[in-house]
């Protein structure tokens, strides 16, 4: 049975997930809700549902609802999360929210442990590890073909460069020097530690390009940060908002290498390249490499160029979970996974105000394990 949707916040991003939810066969999209009335019955018209204009009235007005999925924002993309998270927790309804989990991280700690407490989901969406790209890289490490990690390189931002610089006057943007860093940084954080595990380690050096300054815009739109994680490796993290241009990689890159091979994936849903280590499977034998030189690599296409489809396999990944009631332990994508996110936003801020200083992130919950799904 198709598992019941209300949605809360109806601009861009609740019409996109309206829009997956509508084409995934796990889910019945019976209700969206805006507090602005324009945008809700427009919304609900053109889905041919039901409009409400306070999340009180939708999940009371709709008992039998299993999910809300919360696609409001606020300031810094992430002020409006809070309160409609807990209610619906407190309603006992299953709850995916958009990133990041918060822009405040105690409201992210409070949502985490509201969810332990209710026994209910709490996803949120880190759609950029839900790739075909994303699941090879998972093969490779899975099948032994990466080994024991050794480094792991992220870049993300948006192609753009002083020519193309206009400041951001919206409301949930500008006079935030913090904007980028909470907006952005859920998704890289949460993609290096979806390969890598966790992060032990934080030192960021955050700023902005002349440009910005001489425009009195605040915003730290540059963002280096190096981690290490809990098995030793170490990573590296560059992100910026249209501050310049990326070149190999796209927009969008992350290389992960171990001791039996690296691979890269370029443009988040495009391409993975994988080069074998000298001497194993498939690659060539070290005696018959030039100094300096690598094996062939191994290039695997999706065939998808479209970053939009990291949505509808997202959504479809919480839907997938939550039909098959899966310990909320390894829900993917989770509340917990998302504070882990803000846990090393967080501590990349208080880096860079503290001068570049090293800072340990707060520890996550602890996982408890669900008793109903585990042998004494």
């Amino acid at each position: 049975m198709a598992l019941k949707i209300g949605i809360v916040g109806m601009g861009g991003i609740g019409m996109n997930h309206a829009n997956c939810y509508e084409q995934d066969e796990l889910a019945e999209l019976v209700a969206v809700c805006d507090i602005v009335k324009e945008r809700a019955d427009n919304a609900a018209e053109q889905l041919g549902v039901k409009a409400y204009y306070s999340l009180r009235d939708m999940i009371e007005g709709e008992p039998d609802l299993d999910i809300v999925d919360v696609s409001t924002g606020g300031n810094e993309n992430g002020s409006w999360h809070y309160e409609p998270v807990m209610q619906s927790l407190e309603y006992g309804k299953h709850v995916l929210v958009e990133k990041p989990l918060s822009n405040d991280i105690r409201e992210g700690r409070e949502m985490v442990a509201k969810a332990e407490e209710k026994d209910l989901y709490l996803g949120c969406n880190l759609n950029h590890y839900f790739t075909p790209t994303a699941e090879n890289a998972k093969r490779y490490m899975e099948g032994g073909h990466v080994g024991e990690l050794i480094y792991c390189l992220h870049k993300m931002g948006f192609a753009g460069g002083e020519q193309t610089y206009a400041p951001q006057n919206a409301p949930r943007v500008k006079g935030f020097p913090y904007f980028h860093v909470k907006a952005f940084l859920s998704h890289p954080f949460s993609v290096m530690r979806y390969f890598c595990g966790d992060i032990t380690h934080v030192q960021a050096f955050l700023d902005r390009p002349s440009f910005r300054k001489r425009s009195g815009d605040l915003m730290l739109s540059i963002n280096s940060i190096h981690v290490k994680f809990v098995s030793g490796c170490t990573g590296y993290l560059l992100s910026q908002r249209g501050d310049t241009t990326f070149g190999l990689g796209g927009w969008w890159s992350v290389e992960v290498g171990g001791t039996r091979g690296t691979f890269c994936i370029e443009n988040c849903i495009e391409k993975i390249t994988f080069w074998p280590a000298p001497g194993t499977e498939n690659a060539a034998k070290p005696e018959d490499l030039d100094v300096g030189s690598s094996s062939g690599p191994i290039v695997t296409e999706s065939g998808i160029s479209d970053f939009g489809q990291t949505f509808p396999r997202r959504i479809h990944a919480f839907l997938e979970d939550v039909t098959n009631k899966v310990p909320r332990d390894l829900l993917r994508a989770s509340g917990r996974d998302a504070l882990a996110a803000l846990e090393y936003t967080w501590a990349a801020m208080e880096s860079h105000e503290q001068g570049g200083i090293l800072v340990r992130p707060h520890p996550l919950p602890t996982l408890h394990g669900d008793p109903r799904t585990q042998n004494n």
